[in-house]
């Protein structure tokens, strides 16, 4: 499912126009984004947890040539789903 897929079956559920769904789902996910780019945790009880975490600098090396590189540490997004939300996925 992708993010239209996502607005039409709430709009469905919940018995409002694809529009107005739309406006709310695009709110729900700017205030996701924007809380976890401050650092901040994102719970949502029965569903889960968004969080940023911190990925140091590490060695690697070009695929194609061989060549030793130092991948840059950088901000990751992490996603732990919740109690219900594994339950129902494990059904």
């Amino acid at each position: 499912m992708n993010k239209h897929g996502l607005i039409s079956a709430v709009a469905d559920n919940i018995g409002a126009t694809k529009r107005s769904t739309e406006e709310v789902v695009e709110a729900v996910i700017a205030a996701i984004q924007t809380t976890v780019a401050k650092g901040e945790d994102v719970t949502v009880i029965g569903f889960g947890t968004f969080s940023r975490s911190r990925k140091a600098a590490r060695a690697g090396r070009n695929p194609m040539t061989g060549e030793a590189i130092t991948i840059k540490a950088k901000n990751v997004v992490k996603f732990k789903p919740g109690k219900a939300f594994k339950a129902q996925a494990n059904k």
